[in-house]
């Protein structure tokens, strides 16, 4: 059976952001209480990995890497993107990272962020998709 969650994460080979980011979710997802998720890590620099990052239609190009959280779909057999409970909402952990209208983060490279998505910022962003 697949798992409830996937967590499509988008990067791209030789980025040490993409690095760190797949480390801190793999991390996380040892822990028992991330046991319905699971990681997708999507190359964008490659055919299927840009195609996958326009269906996201959500991320900005140039704040990679980032992640996007679906839920399995049975009817679809597919995993689909989480919509946002409330999208465009102030979130003081997540600032400019949280994506608008899906539940999911993207790299912030402007002052406020410093271009760091912090472990604290993940456990935010899956705690909304498990709501």
């Amino acid at each position: 059976m697949a798992a409830k969650y996937q967590i499509r994460v988008f990067g791209k080979q030789g980025c040490d952001k993409c690095h760190t980011l797949n480390q801190r979710l793999d991390k996380l997802l040892t822990k028992e209480d991330y046991a319905d998720f699971e990681k997708c890590y999507i190359d964008v620099e490659t055919t299927d990995g840009l195609v996958a990052f326009a269906e996201a239609e959500c991320i900005n190009p140039s704040r990679i890497p980032a992640m996007l959280v679906t839920a399995w779909d049975e009817e679809r057999a597919d995993y689909i993107p989480l919509s946002s409970k409330a999208p465009g909402a102030k979130d003081p952990v997540c600032k400019k990272s949280k994506l608008y209208q899906y539940v999911g983060l993207q790299t912030d490279y402007s002052d406020v962020g410093k271009g760091l998505i912090t472990p604290k910022m993940i456990q935010t962003v899956l705690s909304e998709a498990k709501q």
